[in-house]
């Protein structure tokens, strides 16, 4: 089972959670269905590529603390966009070459990682580093049935930043006020 984060010392026994015998005060969830509705922002010629963000299994929120921890930091210490070799190779992009995602609001610089675990046509990243946010571009669209952000689906393009061989660490120092 592991231990439940965090866990402040090395000696900490882990923090208890609720519902760990599947035994929850209100019955099991409701679920319902919803019609599918087509995202406020599609792409085109310009913005030809779908930006879906989420979280990192290292990391959440806008790493406050999870940044702060020095196992965390060496197993996840920057922010990828992760691209399929489809789209990746008509544009000259490998994985580890710094790149700039930009879309209509915004563009951002980090480094690729193309694999085959991104669909052709769309890229993923987190937005737990303030030094490569993927928040800034994403549309302020709200989904209509739960009245949430629509931060999980923007048009975006990748272009690859000429051979810039500057460590990751001095961009977020640069990209620090």
């Amino acid at each position: 089972m592991g231990l439940q984060w965090p866990c402040p010392t090395l000696e900490h026994p882990g923090t208890p959670f609720l519902h760990k015998d599947g035994n929850f005060t209100r019955g099991k969830g409701l679920f319902s269905k919803t019609d599918w509705v087509p995202p406020a922002e599609v792409t085109d010629d310009e913005y030809p590529l779908v930006l879906s963000t989420g979280r990192r299994l290292w990391h959440y929120h806008s790493g406050t603390q999870t940044r702060n921890s020095i196992g965390l930091e060496e197993l996840f210490p920057e922010e990828l966009i992760e691209m399929n070799a489809a789209d990746a190779e008509p544009l000259g992009i490998k994985s580890g070459d710094l790149v700039r995602a930009i879309s209509r609001r915004g563009e951002i610089t980090l480094r690729a990682w193309v694999n085959e675990r991104a669909t052709p046509g769309l890229c993923w990243m987190a937005f737990h580093f303030v030094e490569a946010c993927g928040n800034v571009l994403t549309i302020d669209a709200y989904d209509p049935v739960t009245e949430t952000a629509e931060y999980k689906v923007c048009a975006i393009r990748v272009e690859k930043v000429a051979d810039a061989e500057v460590p990751m660490k001095d961009l977020c120092r640069q990209a620090r006020p």
